[in-house]
């Protein structure tokens, strides 16, 4: 069998630096509650928690590079894919749906979102949004609403 050969393409272009301003892949979190698994709760539950993180972060769907849903056991109505889906500029973006890992005690009828974008902001100028209950997520920067 052949030996696979790796070679080494060293591009001075695209050197890794500290320069602010800099564009870089960064992941912008946030996360909500539901009241009741219906396609019309999970819906505006969603359309909510990615307005405020477009408000909050001047959001452009071409920057987006993936975005990641996960729901609790408990919400199986419809996927938060299919909500962003629809929003203007989404239709072109990967988008995935994952159930969240059961954890005993934890918060129940959860959505939670992972954004990856190409941004020129530092990481801790992206600013993650946690809505209703989901607040006690991350009670440290929740938004209240």
């Amino acid at each position: 069998m052949d030996k696979l050969t790796f070679s080494t393409h060293i591009d001075q272009h695209s050197s890794v630096s500290k320069v602010s301003g800099e564009w870089r892949v960064r992941g912008l979190r946030g996360a909500t509650t539901v009241s009741y698994n219906s396609i019309k709760a999970i819906t505006e539950a969603v359309d909510e928690l990615l307005d405020a993180l477009e408000i909050n972060n001047v959001l452009d769907s071409e920057e987006i590079v993936s975005v990641t849903f996960s729901a609790t056991p408990d919400l199986d109505a419809m996927f938060p894919a299919a909500v962003a889906r629809r929003r203007p500029g989404w239709d072109q973006i990967p988008l995935l749906d994952v159930q969240q890992m059961q954890v005993a005690n934890s918060l129940d009828r959860c959505i939670r979102v992972l954004i990856h974008l190409n941004t020129p902001l530092p990481q801790n100028a992206l600013r993650p949004v946690y809505l209703h209950r989901a607040a006690q997520l991350r009670p440290d920067i929740a938004l209240l609403r």
